[in-house]
């Protein structure tokens, strides 16, 4: 479409670029995309195809505003807090359009499934290590929170990279990249409970970006209130703790599953 055309209407934004089995993936739609973000995102998709944006353009706006974020995350006080949970906001709000502006055009790519899945790496890894100097209390690459909020973030990337390299295993493999949803059912008895109980706790979402810039606004107002920094430490020490028992957890499920049969 090019710009200045009339362009889809947002029943058609909603019926080609939210189909049904979309907003029904179990691990790839974000809860707050199916509370409120997919209500939104169609205004902002149909404004993109009338100013004839690609889908990797919109791709590349999720992508500046996810290290914007992480970035900010790293600058003390509240302010910058709230920053933070709007860009991440953004960020939701351009990775649900990218996928709706590309099922609404047809404008499908490799590079865009890349773009997309490196921006999720940079944005949390860059959010726990901005989170990890703002717990340090000062800008400065060394510290114990600076420590723990790098390891974190290598705890989070890792999870990420867990996930992505069942694709690549299969593929090599000779097998079809995907997997139906009770692969993800683990075989033992025992890791199965294990997995229903996170699914139902959710503790492994603090290291991801949407819930951890609510969580870095929480701590930055309770800081706010008690003149310190111990709500965002709690914080910066309780992710890498999640981080490191999902990234030994998420191994031992895969594995442990029928993801790679």
């Amino acid at each position: 479409m090019m710009s200045g055309s009339p362009g889809p209407s947002l029943a058609e934004v909603r019926a080609k670029g939210q189909p049904p089995e979309v907003l029904a993936r179990l691990n790839d739609e974000h809860w707050f995309g199916r509370l409120y973000m997919r209500k939104l995102s169609p205004y902002a998709t149909a404004m993109f195809a009338r100013l004839g944006w690609s889908p990797n353009a919109v791709t590349v706006c999720f992508m500046i505003s996810g290290v914007a974020a992480g970035v900010l995350a790293a600058v003390p006080g509240l302010p910058a807090a709230i920053g933070v949970a709007l860009l991440i906001q953004l960020y939701l709000l351009f990775d649900c359009s990218d996928g709706e502006l590309a099922r609404l055009t047809s404008r499908f790519s490799v590079t865009g499934i890349y773009l997309d899945r490196i921006g999720h790496y940079i944005a949390e890894a860059l959010l726990l290590a901005g989170l990890g100097v703002r717990a340090q209390g000062h800008f400065s690459l060394t510290g114990g929170y600076v420590s723990a909020g790098l390891a974190a973030a290598i705890c989070a990337t890792l999870i990420k990279a867990e996930t992505d390299s069942v694709v690549v295993a299969r593929a090599s493999s000779g097998l079809d990249g995907k997997h139906d949803d009770a692969a993800l059912a683990p075989r033992s008895h025992g890791l199965a409970l294990a997995r229903r109980l996170a699914s139902v706790l959710r503790v492994h979402r603090i290291t991801q970006a949407v819930e951890l810039s609510v969580l870095i606004l929480a701590a930055a107002i309770a800081d706010a209130a008690t003149g310190g920094l111990t709500a965002t430490r709690v914080l910066d020490v309780a992710a890498l703790a999640v981080g490191a028992l999902m990234a030994v957890a998420h191994l031992a499920a895969i594995v442990a599953s029928r993801r790679l049969r």
